[in-house]
């Protein structure tokens, strides 16, 4: 079995404001699901609070997606298979949910969350960058922005 992975020891997942099936965050997840199977995952987390985010949107469980990723899926079909087994939402319930997260605000995150990058963003982000959006923080910290 071939499977398309990303060697996350050499380079980072991709931003999680890419979209796929219509999804922010899924290429990143898909990404880091592949690096797992791969055993290339090095500091990234698999079904990790971000993943999450999609998956209890979408009605999809972490097992569900690696065990469909494991067959070697290209992206398209991801794509497709997504699009087939998320729970059926409107368009514009999906454009929204992306919004929330492309724009959600380190103040708007749950309590554990913020706590977390308190001590995290100093470690990671460099003197005078602040991020204004949660997805800001991997952005900067992978050298994208």
């Amino acid at each position: 079995m071939n499977i398309p992975s990303t060697d996350l020891t050499k380079q980072f997942p991709r931003s999680p404001r890419e979209t796929l099936a219509g999804y922010v965050i899924i290429c990143r997840t898909l990404d880091k699901c592949r690096a797992t199977i791969a055993g290339t995952n090095g500091e990234y987390h698999f079904d990790c609070p971000l993943d999450n985010v999609f998956f209890d949107f979408t009605g999809i469980s972490a097992d569900q997606f690696k065990d469909f990723v494991a067959t070697g899926a290209d992206d398209e079909a991801v794509a497709k298979w997504i699009e087939k087994t998320a729970v059926p939402r409107p368009r514009i319930e999906v454009i929204k949910w992306n919004n929330e997260w492309r724009y959600k605000r380190i103040s708007e995150m749950a309590d554990p969350l913020q706590e977390f990058l308190e001590g995290y963003l100093p470690q990671v982000i460099p003197p005078g960058r602040r991020p204004a959006y949660w997805f800001d923080v991997y952005d900067i910290e992978e050298k994208r922005m």
